[in-house]
Formats: structure tokens, C-alpha cells, sequence
């Protein structure tokens, strides 16, 4: 069963609810971070890849997780303008006020280094043009999950 099933080990929780599909409210970039948590799981990864879910109008995720593996050390414009473009596809029809969570993943240890926080950066600048709105995108490596918000990866313009 996916993370979004029936099962009730997928919806962690003491207010989790046997059955019901894991659907919590993502108001904050802790909840964000949480969800990661319960989503991705064990860490531990043998290449670089992005994931990344899709969050409706009410705050809550959509049943399905993505995964792109694979990837380049650094994302460039191209990759992201590319992945925004469809995000924007997507959310217009089936939550054209929707939002995306994005998760950067890669082998090792330690925090963000200089190519996650470009990774980063150009999926915002993307998001902001493409018209996507994005939550804070966060990283995981072998060991921990990091958040990158906007503000502190900077910008490559």
C-alpha cells in the first residue's frame, strides 16, 4: 500500500485513524518537514533525486508522491523551469490554487552545501516565474532532512 493508503502505519499520529488515508494540514514548514518525515523513509540514497507533492487549495496533500531520480549535482534553469511547467499543468487542473512541497535528496551527510542551496534556488526562482507557489523546499541526505527556505539560499539571478 502507498504512503497515502489504508494502511495505519502510514498515518502516524496519536489522532491517526485506522483506515483513513494520510492527509494532515500543511500550514507551516514544520508540517512540511513532518510529512517528509512519515513520507520518505528509510533515508539513505544512492543518487540524487527530487520528490515532490502536490497540496490543495485546503491545505492538504494530494494522494499521490512523485519522484524524479537521478538528477545532476546542481539543478539547472532548464530542469526547474521544466518540472515548474508541469507542476503549473497539473495544479490547474485539479487545484488551481494549489501549492507544491519539494524535497531534494542526495547521499552523504551534513547540511546543505553550495549545490542544494543552488538546486534550491532555482526551483524558486522557477516557481516564482512559472507562477507555481512552493513550500519551503527542504533536503534530505543519508542521515537528516534539512529546510532551505528561500531566503537563506540565496539568488543566483
Amino acid at each position: 500500500m502507498n504512503a497515502f493508503g489504508s494502511d495505519p502505519e502510514s498515518a502516524p499520529g496519536p489522532d491517526a485513524v485506522p483506515g483513513a488515508p494520510y492527509a494532515p494540514l500543511l500550514r507551516s514548514q514544520r508540517d512540511v518537514e513532518d510529512v517528509w518525515r512519515a513520507l520518505v523513509r528509510p533515508l539513505g540514497w544512492a543518487s540524487r533525486s527530487l520528490w515532490f507533492l502536490l497540496i490543495d487549495a485546503g491545505d492538504r496533500p494530494m494522494p499521490i508522491l512523485n519522484e524524479v531520480k537521478d538528477l545532476p549535482d546542481e539543478l539547472d534553469r532548464e530542469d526547474a523551469a521544466t518540472a515548474v511547467a508541469l507542476w503549473r499543468t497539473v495544479l490547474d487542473e485539479v487545484a488551481p490554487a494549489g501549492r507544491v512541497a519539494a524535497l531534494l535528496c542526495r547521499p552523504g551527510r551534513g547540511g546543505p552545501t553550495a549545490a542544494d542551496r543552488a538546486s534550491a534556488s532555482v526551483l524558486y526562482q522557477a516557481g516564482r516565474a512559472g507562477g507555481v507557489p512552493l513550500e519551503v523546499v527542504h533536503l534530505a541526505t543519508d542521515e537528516q532532512f534539512w529546510p532551505m527556505p528561500a531566503d537563506a539560499v540565496g539568488s543566483l539571478s
